[in-house]
């Protein structure tokens, strides 16, 4: 008898998870699964990656395998609810791998996917449903789905749907669900707003705590480097060049499309994953990095929950999580299903008091490492991974910086034409020019600057002024100093109407019509012939 069959599980169960090599059943499946199969509640505590998914998957399909009951339409009999669509797919994957010798029916239901084929999945009835609370709540206002045969709720990283602001919608959910049901919360932490809902929707749960609560996995080796901000992007490739296969983890989305747009242009191939990708192109992303085709990924948090990759061996955390227990479920990327794994952070001056916060949280020291700038900026063979100096593999004497054309033979600074004089004074400007250099060719010095003979310094030269009076009250004819005449209007001002405003009426306002009768109009503002 194998050692899932102890548990309880039938021969339909433990023959496909023979087939997948697994023969020993982690230290979490081996205390939920029996509290399950008897029905009872349970709030379990494990380090991520020890089995927590199989832990609660395998009873529920257990209890398929012995009923033979079909959901009725638009009802499921087993709800699990997660936060991010990764791990919701993850999750399906896992159920379809361990109840191939059972017959079940089984949907994910979560947001980025178009309603109409969830909708036809749905309307059959499911024996298993994956969904995240947004896209659940919405088919449950529509009624395209009822939980009034739910009779198992599993909560799968109840502290991530708190951290992503899930726990009202939680709360609604399960409203909906019958009284009598078994509800199951599984998480790598427990905060205290999480006790707190334990206590509200289970029913004298059983605490399951494998190991410490908030501890990583101890085939992990972690190291945080004390670095610039500015040197993490050269840093990371340095750590990059050794590495197999790496996650690299950035505290927002656009952070995390700069990074890979710098990989990119380094020649290392990369791709990101964060809520505003749509699911088809995560989902494009975590095969080609499953399949081995990518060796680089790079996600916020949504994805430190939901990638099961065994053979990821780097967890870069480019920058320091903001909420602690997110340390635990980035570096437990790696490590897992017994193997192991290195985890680097690189914490810049701003992120110290983060990094004591997680130090806090785990109430133990991270190794640390101060990376000077000329290690990170001078290829002197530095080898992250290692964390010491290796021998360099080629020379590294500086080449010689080439000569500027604006730099003096004698003078390493570059030329100036305000050189100081020897008793250290400002020479005088030299006329002609403008802030201190020559103007060009034909171009008239500035009044402003300069001033002219006729106006005031600094400004600009006043024009002489025609009254546009002449013997017989028209236009002389006559230039002025040697300029085009100017064809003004006769006993008025430039441009200007005879013995008016410019612009008006002879003896009237402006604009006016004349004092006398039309005929008795003067003709001296005719123009010249």
């Amino acid at each position: 008898m194998s050692a899932f069959a102890k548990l309880g599980l039938s021969q339909a169960l433990t023959r496909a998870l023979s087939d997948n090599n697994y023969e020993t059943p982690t230290p979490i499946q081996t205390e939920v699964i029996p509290l399950l199969l008897k029905g009872k509640d349970v709030v379990g505590i494990a380090q991520t990656g020890t089995g927590k998914t199989a832990a609660f998957v395998l009873p529920i399909l257990e209890k398929i395998s012995k009923t033979e009951q079909r959901p009725r339409p638009k009802t499921c009999h087993a709800l699990i609810i997660v936060p991010t669509r990764e791990l919701a797919s993850q999750i399906e994957d896992n159920v379809a791998k361990y109840g191939i010798n059972v017959p079940h029916l089984r949907a994910t239901i979560v947001g980025g996917m178009k309603y109409p084929p969830q909708i036809k999945k749905m309307a059959r009835g499911l024996d298993i449903m994956v969904a995240t609370p947004g896209r659940l709540e919405d088919h449950l206002k529509s009624g395209s789905i009822s939980l009034r045969d739910t009779t198992t709720i599993i909560l799968d990283e109840a502290d991530q749907m708190l951290d992503l602001g899930f726990m009202p919608a939680i709360r609604r959910i399960v409203a909906q669900s019958p009284k009598q049901r078994q509800t199951v919360l599984l998480s790598a932490t427990m905060p205290k707003q999480i006790r707190q809902l334990a206590n509200e929707i289970l029913n004298n749960p059983a605490d399951i705590a494998v190991s410490a609560q908030s501890q990583p996995v101890e085939r992990i080796d972690q190291t945080v480097f004390l670095i610039e901000k500015a040197e993490k992007r050269p840093f990371l490739l340095r750590a990059l060049e050794n590495a197999f296969r790496t996650i690299v983890f950035t505290r927002t989305k656009h952070g995390a499309d700069q990074v890979v747009k710098y990989l990119a242009k380094n020649d290392k191939k990369a791709s990101a994953i964060h809520g505003d990708k749509s699911q088809g192109q995560r989902q494009r992303a975590l095969e080609a990095f499953r399949s081995g085709k990518e060796h680089i990924l790079v996600a916020t948090d949504i994805a430190a929950r939901g990638i099961d990759i065994p053979e990821v061996s780097l967890v870069v955390n480019y920058d320091m999580p903001t909420v602690p227990e997110a340390y635990i479920h980035r570096i437990g990327r790696t490590a897992r299903a017994g193997r192991e794994g290195q985890a680097i952070s690189l914490c810049s001056s701003d992120e110290r008091p983060r990094l004591r916060d997680i130090e806090r949280m785990m109430k133990s020291k991270i190794p640390t490492e101060n990376v000077a700038h000329s290690v990170v900026m001078d290829a002197t063979g530095y080898d992250p991974l290692k964390g010491k100096q290796v021998k360099p593999t080629m020379d590294m004497t500086p080449a010689a910086k080439p000569r500027s054309k604006n730099r003096d033979e004698n003078s390493e600074h570059p030329l100036d034409t305000r050189h100081h004089d020897e008793d250290g004074s400002q020479p005088q400007r030299p006329r002609g020019t403008k802030g201190g250099r020559p103007q060009r060719a034909g171009k008239k010095p500035s009044n402003r600057r300069d001033g002219d003979k006729t106006g005031k310094p600094g400004h600009r030269q006043a024009k002489p002024k025609f009254n546009g009076k002449s013997s017989e009250g028209g236009f002389d004819g006559q230039a002025r100093d040697g300029k085009k005449p100017f064809r003004g209007k006769a006993s008025g001002k430039p441009g200007g109407r005879p013995g008016g405003k410019p612009g008006g009426r002879p003896g009237g306002k402006p604009g006016g019509k004349p004092a006398g009768r039309r005929n008795d109009r003067p003709n001296a503002g005719r123009k010249a012939d």
